[in-house]
């Protein structure tokens, strides 16, 4: 559902701040509906603005898209590589502290990791490219963290790396489109959360079906 039109774009409001304004507007819209389906007119209506004074302020729907996406890019990337540095010896676990990172990074702009994994980006755009950078980054942070979760486990082979890598990044997809549908659940009740879940995948994993007889 899109946000009545405020009155935040109304004459008086510092430049600096009504570009604030925009980005967080066109980050919820560009996050929850995807670029394809967002308009500048949209966003223009969310912040109670122009249509001609977004294009001054931010010029192309492309231009504004990267306007959102280069904060929300370095935010999750900073907060993932501090998450993995820590090697204090009473931190959680290695994905909980990602993920603890993750949810505090989105905390209060939720939609803004549907930004950086929109599908909907045009093909061979800049947009496309960039968001396809920040990906890979996060991608190589993961895949370091479960090449030693399962180096734990006795596991050589690098295809069950890169396939664990892929299952890492389904869950965290899942797990904010859950929390954004869930907006009392806080970044460390939905840690704690997480840490129930993985507490009960052992045995819920364990619960195969028996192969038939011949």
């Amino acid at each position: 559902m899109t946000t009545p039109p405020s009155r935040a774009g109304t004459k008086g409001v510092p430049r600096a701040a009504r570009e604030q304004q925009v980005l967080a507007a066109a980050t919820a819209e560009f996050g929850r509906h995807g670029y394809e389906a967002t308009t500048i007119a949209a966003v223009a209506a969310r912040v109670g603005v122009t249509k001609p004074l977004l294009h001054h302020y931010f010029g192309s729907k492309q231009d504004l898209y990267l306007a959102c996406l280069d904060p929300i890019g370095e935010r999750i990337l900073d907060a993932i590589r501090t998450a993995m540095s820590d090697r204090t010896p009473d931190a959680p676990s290695t994905p909980l502290r990602v993920l603890h990172a993750l949810f505090t990074a989105l905390d209060g702009q939720r939609e803004a990791w549907f930004v950086l994994y929109d599908a909907t980006l045009p093909p061979d755009s800049d947009a496309a490219r960039r968001a396809a950078g920040y990906r890979d980054a996060i991608d190589d942070l993961a895949t370091t963290g479960t090449a030693d979760l399962l180096h734990a486990a006795g596991s050589t082979d690098p295809l069950d790396a890169d396939a664990l890598t892929y299952a890492w990044r389904g869950l965290c997809t899942a797990l904010v489109r859950w929390w954004a549908k869930h907006p009392d659940q806080t970044p460390d009740a939905m840690t704690q959360r997480c840490a129930r879940l993985f507490a009960a995948s052992p045995a819920l994993l364990a619960t195969g079906i028996e192969p038939a007889q011949p």
